[in-house]
């Protein structure tokens, strides 16, 4: 028995040593897999899962975006798992804000593949390795790799050590969960090209995977994420027809209604919102998924349908924040037809109700919000203000009730009380793109508000001119008591404030040991200099000093990094002349009456700079605000008072381009006005025949019929050029190259009629045309040609008369050179670049803020200029 043992164990030794090893192919399929999983494979899921877990720590929901993402960073798949997780991936509208190292694609078959492996197929460590291409380029090393890139590399370590492929097969499923983990730490790297390089390998040696779905999935996702949204829509739609399990319909449903969000089609991202809410069950997921279809159906003003998902958001809502943010989505989407108070008193009672409590100052926005819906203007305000007074538990929405208050003063005309509330909103507001938007029209209002105080502030001065001295000196002694009476009052609330900073139970009675004492606490020791804040003449001097040194600030954080917006108050004081300084002399009526000035002249420059800021005002009101019926109302308030004539006929255009089409009856008085005191100017021609400012897109015919008049214009055939021209206007008035052919005319009137005539033309282009390419070259030509006019006399010849001293004319001293409708500017062809023309009375005053991206229309050329590049009318193609 001994000898058949030792015999055997010998026979075992022999054969053992003898044996050749197997090749990777040939080992054993299980022993493959259970390697894979346990040696490389489960430290990049460990790693994956790591850096989720710590994403999902860092996520915060940003509710004021137009949509939150549905999945957070600690409910991922990891690899193919879904069966054991009820826990999704990242959306696609997250993936985009990693932004790490750009993607690199390898050509053909990457080192270190599997053996078998298509070319293309990602490869080894190298290939996979952030700094091995840093190595070999000669960059310095990047110390250490991030997380997702360590996740990438043991996927990357599995495939090329435990991948088995026969027959072009792959025999390892393992290798199946490394390549999706592979796929995802692309993703989320920004590496789409990449990922889905990794997944083509999958759909071409792993087809007949049951786990196929998943990867489809990713790959629509990438596609998805290259804005490939046609391609991604393409393979979710097939993933709907086929027959998948149920968790990777759950994961597929969102990914789709995602992708269907980004590529812009609302309407069918709500319907997938919906089959994505029925087929998950986990109450997180539905109460997000709820809330972002909320967003969508809200976009798409269904307000009823989206109160209703708000309404589930926050019935399977687990967490309080979410709770918080939905009811006020709610209370957004009231439609003021249902039971106002109702609502009202629901949403105060949970108000009261624990922690919500610390909320008050949302719910109070959101019942203000309501009461706006419901008519409740009075009310809303009231809600508003409240929501400003508790507590502040998010900036944003502290910002946004400011907002409100403003807008409701906006409605009101009231844009400098508007103003100073949008100001408060900007500094509170935490949402960049809101705080862009209000910026804006806080810019604007800040316009609005300096022409508006400096009107104001002439207004007075010229009213104070005309009164008789005896009238000063009683007008100015009620200010002085005024004045006087309101430096009292801030002086004894000073005193209190002062005597309220920790000295609330001191004894400040006489017997006090502190009441007569000239070295109290105020003074820290120093009597013969005082506390600080106390002198009234150091704090003013010091704030001076500050605004030498660092200009206009708002009391904000953070006030040193960056300039910040002066506010409507800054503006006003700025305007009036108000300093922070007192004068010594402000308590004397004469320091007052000697300021007003008497002579004829300066009271003659503050009209008109009084009337020309009136202009820029009501011009400001339409362009801004499109508030037309306050604009008339301050430009005919501006004719009332007659002023020059520049301006009068500005204010009558602007009057009547606002509103002849819209309400002819209010335009009819400018167009009188004009027609009776002003018939020879171009605004009067405008007024008779006003021309079509809506075009249609342009026809074959037309656009030959211009070719056929420019080809015309070249031949230096100017009277048929214009025979054709006319005939083309009179044919199609509406046709987008009406602008165009009356320009083309302008230069075929110059080169025939003169310089002067075509002047009148370019003038007419100008007011009708003047947001057009063509009514801005119109304006710019005039204002040089315009600047070059001067009046000569010539006798009954046509002769020039020279006037003594004068130096003689050179003949065709300004002649229109080959170039159609260019002028010799007499600066050897160096034309300088010109702006649109503004009006004068723009030019002449700076009170007049006028937004230069899009200048009203105005007497052309009124203001001298750059001299423009006077060119031809573009050459059709």
């Amino acid at each position: 028995m001994k000898k058949n043992i030792l015999f055997l164990l010998v026979a075992c030794i022999v054969l053992s040593c003898g044996s050749k090893p197997k090749r990777p192919d040939q080992r054993s399929k299980f022993m493959k897999g259970f390697s894979t999983y346990y040696n490389t494979l489960f430290n990049a899921k460990d790693a994956l899962n790591s850096e989720f877990t710590s994403r999902d720590k860092a996520h915060k929901d940003n509710f004021y975006a137009p949509y939150i993402p549905i999945l957070t960073y600690e409910d991922q798949p990891l690899g193919s798992d879904l069966g054991q997780s009820s826990a999704f991936a990242e959306n696609t509208m997250k993936i985009a804000e990693v932004n790490n190292s750009p993607s690199r694609n390898g050509a053909g078959r990457a080192p270190g593949a599997p053996p078998g492996a298509p070319p293309g197929m990602p490869g080894g460590l190298n290939g996979g390795n952030p700094n091995s291409q840093l190595e070999q380029s000669g960059q310095p090393e990047n110390k250490g790799a991030t997380v997702l890139e360590i996740a990438e590399a043991k996927a990357l370590k599995a495939i090329n050590k435990y991948s088995v492929i026969k027959n072009g097969e792959e025999k390892n499923k393992k290798i199946f969960d490394a390549y999706i983990i592979l796929a995802q730490s692309r993703i989320y790297q920004n590496k789409s090209v990449e990922a889905l390089d990794a997944l083509n390998y999958v759909f071409t040696h792993m087809k007949d995977d049951k786990r196929i779905p998943l990867a489809k999935t990713y790959q629509a996702a990438a596609y998805a994420q290259l804005k490939d949204y046609h391609k991604a829509q393409e393979i979710f739609a097939q993933l709907k027809t086929e027959d998948i399990s149920k968790d990777y319909k759950k994961i597929s449903s969102i990914y789709y209604a995602e992708a269907l969000l980004d590529a812009g089609k609302k309407e069918e991202a709500a319907k997938e919102l919906d089959n994505a809410f029925e087929v998950n069950t986990n109450r997180k997921l539905k109460s997000r998924i709820a809330f972002l279809r909320g967003q969508v159906l809200e976009g798409l003003n269904q307000n009823e349908k989206a109160r209703e998902s708000f309404m589930a958001a926050y019935k399977y809502a687990n967490d309080f924040e979410f709770e918080v943010k939905s009811q006020i989505e709610i209370a957004k989407t009231f439609n003021g037809k249902g039971d106002y108070e109702g609502a009202r008193k629901y949403l105060e009672n949970i108000s009261e109700k624990g922690t919500y409590g610390s909320r008050k100052n949302e719910f109070y926005y959101a019942l203000g919000l309501m009461a706006n819906k419901a008519g409740k203007k009075k009310e809303a305000q009231d809600l508003f203000k409240k929501s400003l007074k508790e507590k502040v538990s998010d900036q944003q929405v502290r910002g946004l009730a400011y907002y409100e208050i403003g807008k409701d003063y906006l409605d009101k005309n009231d844009y400098i009380g508007a103003g100073s509330y949008y100001d408060s909103a900007l500094v509170a507001m935490t949402y960049e793109p809101s705080k862009v938007l209000l910026k804006e029209q806080s810019i604007n209002i800040k316009k609005i508000s300096k022409n508006y105080y400096l009107i104001k502030k002439n207004d007075s001065i010229l009213t104070l001119a005309k009164m008789s001295d005896a009238q000063k000196t009683d007008f100015f002694s009620k200010h002085i008591a005024k004045l006087k009476l309101k430096e009292e009052k801030e002086e004894l609330e000073r005193r209190r404030a002062e005597r309220a900073k920790g000295f609330d139970t001191g004894d400040y009675s006489a017997n006090s040991i502190f009441a007569n004492s000239s070295n109290s606490f105020e003074d820290f020791g120093t009597s013969s200099k005082g506390f600080y804040f106390s002198n009234t003449g150091t704090v003013s001097k010091g704030s001076s000093t500050f605004k030498q040194v660092w200009g206009d600030r708002a009391l904000v954080d953070n006030w040193r990094y960056s300039k910040k917006m002066s506010t409507i108050d800054d503006m006003k004081n700025e305007a009036l002349g108000v300093t922070s300084a007192p004068n010594p002399r402000r308590f004397e009526p004469s320091f007052y009456i000697e300021q007003i000035p008497t002579d004829v002249a300066k009271l003659d420059q503050l009209k008109k700079d009084r009337d020309t800021a009136s202009l820029g005002l009501g011009i400001m009101y339409q362009n801004y605000f499109t508030n037309t019926p306050l604009a008339t109302k301050t430009l005919y308030d501006l004719v009332d008072v007659k002023p020059e004539e520049k301006v009068m006929l500005q204010a009558l255009y602007e009057i009547f381009n606002m509103n002849y089409e819209k309400n002819p009856q209010i335009a009819e008085r400018a167009k009188s006005i004009l027609l009776k005191d002003y018939p020879y100017t171009s605004y009067a021609e405008f007024a008779r025949n006003p021309k079509n400012s809506s075009f249609v897109k342009s026809s074959e015919d037309v656009q030959n019929e211009y070719k056929k008049a420019y080809a015309l214009f070249e031949a230096e055939k100017f009277a048929e050029s214009k025979a054709v021209i006319d005939a083309a206007i009179l044919q199609y008035p509406k046709d987008a190259l009406v602008p165009k052919f009356s320009l083309l005319n302008a230069f075929n009137t110059g080169k025939s009629s003169g310089k002067e005539v075509m002047i009148l033309q370019l003038e007419q282009i100008a007011l009708n045309y003047g947001k057009t390419p063509e009514g801005i070259k119109a304006k710019e030509m005039l204002n040089y040609l315009k600047s070059d006019l001067s009046f000569q006399e010539t006798d009954n010849k046509g002769n020039t008369l020279q006037k003594p001293g004068s130096t003689p004319v050179q003949p065709n001293s300004q002649t229109f050179n080959n170039d159609p409708g260019s002028v010799n500017n007499q600066n050897n062809g160096q034309a300088q670049k010109a702006t649109p023309t503004q009006p004068s009375p723009v030019a002449n005053s700076a009170a007049v803020l006028l937004d230069e991206s899009t200048p009203p229309p105005t007497q052309p050329g009124n203001t001298p200029g750059q001299k423009p590049k006077t060119q031809a009318p573009a050459k059709p193609k």
